[in-house]
C-alpha cells in the first residue's frame, strides 16, 4: 500500500463514463492526470442514456473541483476522454470554454507533442488545444521523453507507445510515471489498451511500479480489432499483474459486459501472489457502475422520458449546444 502518495479515480468506465482522470498528490505537487471526460455517441445503435448524463455531469465535477487544487494537469494524448476541448459540446463531452479554462488556466500543462509520432486527426485537436487552453496555462511543456523534479517527486514521461497495437491508426500515447523519493512509483499509462505492444510491456516492467492505473483491451470491438492482439493483450496485463502489487485495470476493457470473464485468469494469478487487481470503483470501495455496456438495458428498463427523447433526436451539432434535460 502506498503511505505518502494518494490516488484518486476520480472518471472511469466503472463509475460509469470514458475517462481515466486520476489525481495523484505527493508531499511535493498535486497532479490531474488526463482532464477528459467523455460518452460514447452510439452503442447497440442506442444514443447515451439519461444514467449516463448523470455520470457524466458527476465526473465532470470531480475533474473540476479538483483541478482548483492542482498544480500540474497532464494530456496523454488528445482524444476527448484525455483531454477537454474548449469549445461547447453538452451531448458528448460536456464541455466549455469556461469548463476548460477552469482546468487549465494558471496549470502547469505537460502535454504530448503534437508535432511528433502523432497522427493526423490528434496533431490538429493538439494544435487546437495549444491555440485555445494552452495559452491560459501558467507554462505548457512538451513532456515526451522526459523528467522533471518537484522536491522529492519526479514526473516522468515515456516516449511515445502504441495507442494499442504496434502501428496502430489510433497513433501514439505518452505513458506517467510519478515517483516520491524512489520508494513509492505510480504509472499511468494511458490508452496502451493492454499493453498489446510487446516493447510497451518491456517499458512497463522495467519501471517497476507500486500501482498501475492500466487501459486495458477493447474486446467490444472484437470484430474490428484482430483476435490475436486481444491475446496478446491478456499476456500481457497477466505479466504486469505478476509484478505490481496494484493494478486499476480499467477503461475499453470495461466497455464489455463480459470483461470479468475475460480477465479471470489474470484476477487469479495476481491473487496467488498477494497482488490485487481493481477497477477504479473498487479501488474506491464503491460499487462499479458499468453504463455503457448495458445501456441497452438501461433504455429496456428505464425508459427515458419523451422530453429527453425529443432531445436526443436534434441534429447533433445542434443538440451539442443544447444541455439535455436531466
Amino acid at each position: 500500500m502506498l503511505k505518502r502518495v494518494k490516488v484518486v479515480p476520480l472518471a472511469f468506465e466503472s463509475l460509469g463514463v470514458r475517462s481515466m482522470c486520476t489525481l495523484v498528490e505527493t508531499p511535493d505537487v498535486k497532479v490531474l492526470l488526463d482532464a477528459g471526460v467523455s460518452l460514447g455517441p452510439r452503442r447497440f445503435g442506442l444514443p447515451p442514456h439519461p444514467r449516463e448524463y448523470e455520470a457524466l455531469m458527476d465526473g465532470r465535477r470531480r475533474i473540476l473541483e479538483a483541478a482548483e487544487d492542482v498544480d500540474i494537469v497532464t494530456v496523454s494524448h488528445y482524444h476527448f476522454d484525455h483531454q477537454t476541448p474548449s469549445y461547447t459540446d453538452w451531448a458528448f463531452n460536456w464541455c466549455s470554454e469556461s469548463i476548460a479554462e477552469r482546468i487549465y488556466s494558471g496549470k502547469i500543462v505537460f502535454m504530448k507533442s503534437y508535432r511528433s509520432s502523432i497522427n493526423f486527426s490528434q496533431r490538429r485537436r493538439g494544435w487546437m488545444f495549444v491555440q485555445t487552453s494552452g495559452r491560459k496555462a501558467e507554462r505548457l511543456v512538451v513532456c515526451d521523453g522526459r523528467s522533471f523534479r518537484f522536491g522529492e517527486t519526479v514526473l516522468s514521461f515515456s516516449s511515445p507507445v502504441f495507442h494499442g497495437e504496434e502501428s496502430s491508426d489510433l497513433g501514439w500515447v505518452v505513458m506517467t510515471v510519478i515517483d516520491y523519493g524512489g520508494s513509492e512509483r505510480v504509472l499511468f499509462t494511458s490508452d496502451v489498451q493492454g499493453p498489446m505492444c510487446s516493447d510497451t510491456l518491456e517499458i512497463i516492467l522495467g519501471l517497476k511500479p507500486d500501482l498501475i492505473i492500466l487501459g486495458g483491451p477493447p474486446i467490444y470491438l472484437s470484430g474490428m480489432v484482430e483476435q490475436g492482439r486481444i491475446e496478446d493483450a491478456f499476456r500481457n496485463i497477466r505479466e504486469i499483474a505478476m509484478h505490481t502489487p496494484t493494478v486499476i485495470l480499467e477503461h475499453h476493457l470495461l466497455r464489455d459486459r463480459g470483461w470479468r470473464l475475460k480477465v479471470q485468469p489474470v484476477l487469479d494469478e495476481a491473487s496467488k501472489r498477494g497482488h490485487r487487481v481493481l477497477t477504479a470503483a473498487e479501488y474506491l470501495g464503491q460499487d462499479n457502475r458499468f453504463l455503457e455496456a448495458y445501456r441497452d438495458d438501461l433504455y429496456r428498463e428505464e425508459p427515458p422520458p419523451k422530453d429527453f427523447i425529443r432531445w436526443s433526436r436534434i441534429p447533433v451539432q445542434r443538440r451539442k449546444l443544447i444541455q439535455p434535460p436531466i
